[in-house]
This record gives C-alpha cells, sequence and structure tokens, in this order.
C-alpha cells in the first residue's frame, strides 16, 4: 500500500504488546491502553486528529469505559490531534511533565520542524507539521514530582528528554515494558518507505523534531540501563526479546553515528 493509499483509507493497527498493554497505531503514530485493573485504565497519548474516533471506539469495546486518566509522552500534534476531540466526550484529568506544560496550556509554541536533517520524505514534509501549542486550559496538571503515575504503582514515569523539554517515558518494572514515546523509536521514521513498511529497528527519535540532541542522547542510555524486555515506542511496531536488547544496546553506543544528523538547525 503506497503511502496516499494509506492516508485515504484511514489505516489502524491493534496489537497486544504485553499482557494488560493494547497498542494502537494511528496511520504512523501509536497509542497505548493500560489495564490498571478489570475495571480501571490509563491512555498513553491520543495520536492523529483524525483518528480520535478509532482510539474512543477501541477503548470502549476493550473497557467500556472512560480512562482514569490520560498521560501524554508529550505534546507534538501526533501524540496530542485526537485529544481535545476526547475530552468532549471523556471528563477525565491530562497529565504531563511540567516542562511540556507551555506547549499544553497555550503559552509557547514548539520550534518548527527541520526538513534539513534528511533521512527521507517524512523529512522532506516536516514544513506541514503543525508545531502550534494547543491549550488545554486546567484539564492538564502536573504528573507527580515523585515519578509515580496516578492511579497504579507498577508503571512509573521517567523523564526522557530531547525530543523535546517535557518529554517522558513510562515503564513497569515488574516484567520490564517500556513506553518509550519518541525517545527512541523501532522505525526509521524519517523515511516514508520504512513507515509505510513498518521495518522493525530501533532507532533515534524524529530527528525534524528533536531540538536537544545531547539530552536526547542521555535520554535513550537512560532508558537502556532499565534493560527493557518489550517496548511500545511511539512510532514503528513493539519490539521485544534479544534483538530489541542488542539493537537498544547498539543505538547507545553509536548515537551520533546511526541518530544525529549531519546537517540541521538544531544539530
Amino acid at each position: 500500500m503506497n503511502f496516499s493509499g494509506m492516508l485515504a483509507s484511514g489505516h489502524t493497527e491493534l496489537w497486544e504488546v504485553a499482557p494488560r498493554v493494547i497498542g494502537l497505531r494511528t496511520l504512523f503514530v501509536n497509542v497505548a491502553f493500560i489495564e490498571l485493573n478489570p475495571s480501571d485504565w490509563i491512555l498513553v497519548d491520543t495520536g492523529l486528529g483524525m483518528y480520535a474516533g478509532s482510539v474512543h471506539n477501541t477503548a470502549m469495546e476493550r473497557f467500556g469505559k472512560p480512562p482514569r486518566a490520560i498521560i501524554l509522552t508529550h505534546g507534538h500534534f501526533d501524540h496530542v490531534g485526537g485529544l481535545k476531540e476526547l475530552l468532549e466526550v471523556w471528563d477525565v484529568p491530562v497529565y504531563a511533565h511540567p516542562l511540556e506544560l507551555p506547549y499544553l496550556t497555550g503559552k509557547e509554541d514548539y520550534p518548527p520542524a527541520d526538513p534539513a536533517v534528511g533521512g527521507g520524505l517524512m523529512s522532506m514534509a516536516a514544513p506541514l507539521y503543525p508545531y502550534r501549542g494547543i491549550d488545554l486550559g486546567t484539564r492538564v496538571v502536573p504528573l507527580p514530582a515523585d515519578g509515580s503515575i496516578p492511579g497504579t504503582s507498577e508503571w512509573r514515569w521517567v523523564h526522557s528528554p530531547g525530543h523535546s523539554p517535557g518529554h517522558i517515558s513510562l515503564f513497569r518494572d515488574n516484567d520490564k515494558v517500556l513506553i518509550a514515546g519518541d525517545a527512541f523509536l523501532t522505525v526509521k521514521q524519517e523515511s516514508a518507505f520504512h513507515v509505510i513498511k513498518q521495518d522493525q529497528e530501533v532507532h533515534g527519535p524524529p530527528a525534524y523534531f528533536t531540538t536537544d540532541w545531547e539530552d536526547a542522547e542521555k535520554s535513550v542510555r537512560q532508558l537502556g540501563l532499565l534493560d527493557p524486555q518489550i517496548v511500545l515506542s511511539g512510532h514503528g511496531a513493539p519490539m521485544h526479546g534479544i534483538e530489541l536488547s542488542q539493537q537498544i544496546a547498539h543505538l547507545c553506543r553509536y548515537f551520533k553515528e546511526l541518530a544525529v544528523p549531519g546537517q540541521g538547525k538544531y544539530v
């Protein structure tokens, strides 16, 4: 299927990522449904705006009720696109890192995406990507400073900046499941060819929106030290096992060569 065909068809894919963790791909960005107990769950990110209905319908089919909360890994357009529409039908709190709040309360815009980083069609199209902040007002609140996730003792959040100042990832210690957001990916997001094929390979964060490469490298190393055994990143199919561990180690060792673009205004 070509890229225009995917846009026309409204492509989605559902994964059973790990026990009580479901992933939904909305065209080229993932959201996660985390079951906390048989009667409670949380949503991580909301995907592209045109997929709010898919997110809502999947949630109702699987859980039959709104989430306890929505957790944002960060506020880029492809991770919050359906958020306002979902909040019209779900009266739930939204949590994000304090450093991400200016972009979620209308106070600041993100730096524009940089097409000069190269790597493929997704980078070339970067000038078309929205970068304005959104204003959720009092619906968005800061995550607890102790790293906890409201409503669960199994999961914790980890500050993983670089792609954005307040970027976070979520980790479940008992089985080492990582919701990585865009701290690192399991597809080469700069290339439409790889995005369409969904080739599984650990890569750095989307280069066209990453503004602090020093922090991005530190974040990848920090997440690598957690030794994740199952990963759902913001883009790409879930990965697990020895192949995942080897590729994360390789990215940590050669981050500058593999992830940092040779040119670009944020390099």
